[in-house]
């Protein structure tokens, strides 16, 4: 129990600092940008009196320390502020935006765990036979392809060529097929390469090697013994490979047009949307960070050995 407790106490220190210095990466980084976005609300021609009152308005006028340390304050009770194109806050876009990338993120998981886990399994128990050659090219297909080649290609395919599911944005279940296959196929294939990888280690340990010599079934050698101990790193996997696939959302979502982060921090960018874009990079990145600090709590409850030596 204290063991357990010492480890999350770290776990959530070490995420604590993470953010914070994400939080100051992002309000740096954004000010870097090339661009004044009092300029860009006001337009090139307006007076240096309207400049000074929005500028002040804004907080803009103010050292860069003390900005940084208003954002933070702001960011700690959820406050993005107004965002200079819309006219609106920010957080209720944001929240909106956000549902619709996580429902294409769920359901491009959700593929990439039907198509990539199976498929590895069955790559590693038939070795060096057709299925783990079919595998393997499947695989090296689904790492080579990018997404910026594979959505379009889908498109011509089922869209254009047999027009069998919609292009256009969110219009129902259907328009979710191809940019969820867009994205999840991709992922499919490096959780076939892990899957197989993982298998293959255990297979020829020597608790395997007993169990089967004890006359148990092969069903239960495969999904009690062999998977238990070979899921550890898909999990390290699986949680690394969510936040890829919110960042990667931004290209599938510019390609189908679907209203999601993606495509508000591109447009957030092309405005000088300051106040949107900080938002979106935030969101997307404490959703990354807070994926990854759950992927390794739940590792280490699974693996004893990794929260000893911790």
């Amino acid at each position: 129990m204290k063991n357990n407790i010492i480890f999350l106490a770290r776990l959530f220190l070490t995420t604590i600092l993470v953010l914070l210095s994400v939080v100051t990466a992002v309000f740096f980084l954004i000010h870097l940008v090339p661009g004044d976005p009092v300029l860009t609300i006001l337009g090139e021609n307006a007076g240096l009196k309207e400049i000074d009152g929005l500028r002040q308005e804004l907080g803009l006028h103010l050292p860069i320390y003390e900005q940084w340390f208003n954002y933070v304050t702001n960011v700690i009770s959820f406050d993005f502020g107004e965002s200079f194109y819309y006219h609106l806050p920010v957080a209720p876009i944001i929240f909106e935006r956000f549902l619709s990338t996580l429902l294409l993120a769920a359901t491009s998981f959700l593929v990439a765990m039907a198509v990539g886990i199976p498929l590895g399994i069955v790559a590693a128990l038939r070795y060096r036979q057709s299925w783990d050659g079919f595998a393997t090219l499947l695989a090296l297909l689904g790492v080579s392809v990018p997404n910026f080649v594979l959505g379009p290609l889908l498109i011509l395919c089922f869209s254009v060529q047999f027009q069998l599911l919609p292009i256009g944005s969110k219009e129902g279940l259907m328009s979710l097929v191809l940019p969820s296959l867009t994205l999840g196929l991709s992922f499919a294939a490096i959780l076939t390469r892990m899957s197989r990888a993982s298998v293959l280690d255990v297979l020829n340990e020597a608790f395997v090697t007993t169990a089967r010599a004890k006359g148990i079934s092969e069903f239960r050698v495969v999904f009690h013994h062999i998977l238990r101990n070979a899921f550890l790193p898909i999990l390290t996997t699986l949680g690394l490979q969510i936040g890829v696939l919110l960042g990667g959302a931004v290209i599938t979502e510019a390609i189908f047009s679907w209203p999601g982060l993606g495509s508000l921090l591109v447009d957030s960018i092309d405005r000088r949307d300051y106040q949107m874009l900080q938002a979106c990079v935030l969101v997307v990145s404490f959703t990354y960070v807070g994926i990854n600090t759950l992927t390794d709590a739940l590792y280490c409850f699974l693996d004893p050995r990794i929260r000893k030596s911790a």
